[in-house]
């Protein structure tokens, strides 16, 4: 279940499951089932307040209110506006309750141990206010358990952001694949535990609608990985250039220690012939070589790779670097200085690409790059993807990859410990890594983000930079046995 469908996407699948023969009060009882199996699964009886909105979201409420009374538990049962205008599926199910109704109102909050959400859906598309954000408030500020039933109300299933105000589930329960909202901030931060539960559309029905997203996992990418063979040498995995400054040389020599550790054969540092001991001293692995030889560096073309950006400076100079990296179409990952020096003519930088290209910006790094495009995170990705050409990757607590076809992968890895100085250097270094191996470029992006995420979460507190690129064999040793079954 790696796909991640947006409302409309699921909307589709609802009703091309529909169409297929499974009625849609099936699948709401299908729905309710499975947060009433969650719910149960998790705590023991107590008191429940259930509240409903005026959609499927509180047919689902109905029934799950059912089936928790049935199991013995003390419910309470609130609904926005009145029962008669509920239609369809939701008006079934709110036939099989026999219990009271009440008017949706903070009064429901009052003395329930579990509170379950089921005000609004992930297609809500106006802001909460007035007496409904007024129970939103309520909710927040209660000691109660909450349980919300697709996503909490008043977050935007397809971008994550508040609609006015929003509901902080403990956990929360989805049907059939997550949306983008319960993987990109804020949404991220108000779902909880995530539960996604198949509620009887098929595999086949997802695969129909032809999802471009997914949850950042090896399943996506696990194929490209490009592992030695018995009969390879180094040269058959790559040499990767790695530029550094004169002044920062701590970015450039993490990019090369990650670079190395992700599997690349060979690795240079070119700079100033000023630093390159301060380079050579760091890892004797690492080979060092000038920047007054950069045409004939640039000429071997067994150098099949850079990366340039961390530690690297601001100017004119970077700019015509990258430039000239960018005209041999050759895999190339740009970060940190090398997208600032063009935040003045960006146009040029997205001209430049031809080649297999990463883009790894942070926020600032990206609102600097496209000024112009706004819009949530994933479709600010997407939308800097296709102009530049190049995969685009803005990093953050929700990491986006987006490709220039426009496939997409979120990062759901929650690993605080990450944000330290020089972690951008060995995510843009692992990347580099793994494309001068020979991946592709969408894919080496999110295997790239997947490591940093993993080594953040496996490390934990404590973590600093250096730490990551000396956990990843443990990783990469755990996926190539993987690949051996």
């Amino acid at each position: 279940m790696f796909e991640i469908l947006t409302t409309d996407q699921m909307y589709d699948a609802d009703r091309k499951t529909i169409d297929g023969g499974i009625p849609g009060d099936v699948l709401m009882e299908n729905a309710g089932r499975t947060v009433f199996e969650e719910i149960i699964r998790h705590w023991s009886p107590r008191s429940v307040s259930v509240l409903c909105g005026p959609g499927n979201n509180g047919g689902d409420g109905f029934v799950i209110a059912r089936l928790l009374r049935d199991e013995g538990w003390s419910v309470r049962l609130g609904l926005l506006g009145e029962i008669e205008h509920l239609g369809g599926d939701a008006a079934t199910h709110a036939q099989k309750w026999d219990g009271a109704t009440e008017r949706l109102s903070s009064a429901l909050v009052v003395g329930a141990d579990l509170i379950v959400d089921c005000i609004f859906g992930a297609g809500l598309a106006r802001d909460i206010t007035g007496d409904v954000a007024d129970l939103v408030a309520s909710v927040n500020d209660s000691m109660s358990v909450v349980v919300s039933v697709d996503v909490p109300s008043g977050v935007d299933g397809n971008t994550g952001c508040i609609m006015g105000c929003a509901i902080k589930a403990d956990l929360t329960v989805t049907f059939c694949r997550a949306k983008p909202g319960h993987y990109l901030l804020p949404g991220r931060q108000l779902c909880g535990e995530l539960a996604i539960r198949d509620i009887g559309i098929s595999d086949q029905i997802v695969s129909e609608i032809r999802p471009t997203c997914w949850r950042n996992d090896p399943v996506l990418w696990r194929a490209g990985i490009r592992w030695p063979g018995l009969d390879g040498h180094k040269y058959h995995r790559g040499h990767l250039l790695a530029f550094g400054g004169t002044m920062m040389t701590g970015a450039t020599r993490l990019v090369a220690r990650a670079a190395r550790r992700s599997g690349v054969g060979l690795l240079t540092i070119v700079s100033d012939a000023s630093v390159l001991p301060v380079y050579a001293a760091d890892a004797p692995g690492t080979m060092t070589a000038s920047i007054s030889g950069l045409e004939a560096l640039l000429n071997d073309c067994r150098h099949n790779a850079f990366v340039v950006g961390p530690g690297y400076g601001v100017g004119d100079s970077t700019r015509s670097l990258v430039l000239q990296l960018l005209h041999l179409c050759r895999s190339t990952v740009l970060d940190a200085d090398a997208l600032t020096s063009f935040s003045d003519d960006p146009s040029t930088l997205c001209f430049a690409v031809q080649g297999p290209t990463v883009l790894t910006p942070h926020e600032g790094e990206f609102t600097r790059l496209f000024p112009d495009i706004d819009g949530d995170k994933l479709a600010r990705a997407r939308a800097a993807a296709k102009r530049s050409g190049a995969t685009v990757l803005i990093k953050g607590a929700d990491t986006v990859i987006a490709a220039p076809d426009g496939r997409a992968a979120i990062s759901a890895v929650d690993a605080p410990w990450l944000a330290t100085a020089g972690s951008g250097d060995v995510l843009a270094g692992m990347i580099a890594g793994l494309m001068a191996q020979g991946m592709e470029m969408f894919d080496a992006a999110c295997m790239g983000v997947w490591l940093h995420g993993r080594s953040g979460t496996d490390i934990g507190p404590g973590l600093i930079a250096e730490d990551i690129p000396d956990h990843l064999p443990v990783i990469l040793r755990e996926l190539w046995l993987a690949s051996r079954k």
